[in-house]
């Protein structure tokens, strides 16, 4: 099969590579009919090459059609039509049973001290190849593989994977009632959905970034937009009467605009041999923290700062005084995919698509071009938020 893999920073391909078979009897093997690429992808492009490996399949937004099970698999079966969560989980567990499924007993990676296995996401997290290719072998079927019915098109269930529940517990974690404001700083997908479930539930929604096709999107779903400029915490302030937003969500996260030293340290040890470079980042890597110091700053007193952009840094220095005295609740982590879809399927389902589901990606291109997307989408040229790649396509 063809799938895209890494081989050095900035630099993927798309690869022949064996075709995935059964090796637990709790498996299934997937077609990929549609796939993404995750502002998360982003970090293995760039910062976290010490701990990827040359060949690694990318990719963690999948959904296609099962193609064959494992003998222990119960609840799936060949032609049923499935979205796969990014993170593997095995729903009986301490953690799964109490919604905390990103945190899984089973699979969490104890000789790193991580949580659950995700898929294409480096050896931190077990080193699963990924959904950027044409089929996939999705662990644990049971409960990783939800059937979804075979009427409505991809992107009204592609989502599910992971932006449309990372959003949704972002805006959950941030805890505003109806009525309430909240910030959004960073309008890339995961942003953009937090607008739109934030609208969805009556909160005013004040958004930041310095794109401004990605603040025109926003805007077309109810946000007030700013641009990412040297008065941007004056303006927050201003459209909340001096006080801030009742929550601000970050979702840049480790590699956010405005933090030169941190990228250049980020930088220099993305290109280390790996020997080196690893524990230069398991013991004192640094983030680019522009965007979370914005939020502990904006939100206002008593608030709450929702984190769902990725960090990863053990040294960050953080403002603990302004934390503590401002009283501020600050939530953080993977998104617990496998919860929060009971509550999200009847939304990517419903009449009229209120969340704009079929309107969030802006290229869709086959798995051929994955590499030139990449490079795009990092870019943040040709207007571009989200990638969806269709590897049935496979030239362009």
């Amino acid at each position: 099969m063809r799938a895209v893999t890494w081989h050095s920073a900035r630099s993927v391909e798309v690869s022949v590579v064996a075709d995935p078979g059964l090796i637990e009897p709790t498996d299934a093997i997937v077609r990929v009919t549609s796939t993404a690429i995750c502002g998360s992808d982003l970090h293995l492009y760039d910062v976290f090459g010490p701990f990827m490996h040359r060949g690694d399949i990318l990719g963690h937004e999948a959904m296609g059609v099962v193609e064959e099970v494992g003998a222990a698999v119960r609840r799936v079966k060949a032609g049923d039509r499935v979205v796969v969560p990014f993170v593997i989980a095995c729903g009986t567990c301490h953690m799964c049973v109490r919604g905390l499924s990103s945190q899984c007993e089973t699979t969490r990676n104890t000789d790193h001290g991580t949580g659950a296995m995700l898929y294409g996401y480096t050896e931190l997290y077990g080193r699963v190849p990924g959904g950027q290719a044409e089929y996939l072998r999705v662990r644990l079927a049971d409960a990783n593989a939800h059937v979804v019915g075979h009427d409505l098109p991809d992107e009204r269930y592609l989502f599910l994977t992971d932006v449309l529940p990372t959003a949704w517990q972002a805006v959950r974690y941030a805890g505003v009632p109806p009525g309430g404001s909240i910030a959004v700083l960073g309008l890339g997908p995961i942003g953009q959905m937090v607008v739109r479930i934030a609208v969805h539930d009556g909160i005013r929604v004040i958004a930041v970034d310095p794109v401004v096709e990605r603040r025109l999107m926003a805007e077309r779903y109810g946000a007030e937009t700013l641009d990412l400029d040297a008065d941007v915490l004056e303006r927050i302030r201003e459209l909340t009467r001096g006080r801030g937003p009742d929550a601000v969500v970050d979702a840049v996260g480790l590699e956010a605009d405005g933090s030169p030293a941190a990228a250049l340290a980020q930088n220099a040890v993305g290109v280390l041999p790996s020997g080196i470079a690893k524990p230069v980042m398991t013991k004192a890597g640094l983030d680019r923290l522009a965007a979370l110091h914005l939020a502990i700053e904006a939100v206002r007193r008593g608030g709450t700062v929702s984190v769902v952009g990725v960090y990863a840094g053990n040294l960050d220095p953080m403002p603990m005084m302004t934390i503590f005295d401002k009283q501020l609740t600050m939530r953080f982590g993977q998104a617990n995919v496998q919860h929060w879809l009971p509550e999200l399927m009847p939304l990517a389902e419903a009449d009229g698509d209120p969340l704009g589901l079929e309107d969030l990606a802006t290229h869709r291109v086959p798995l051929a071009r994955a590499p030139e997307m990449y490079e795009m989408f990092k870019a943040k040229s040709a207007g571009c938020i989200k990638v969806v790649l269709k590897p049935s396509t496979l030239t362009s």
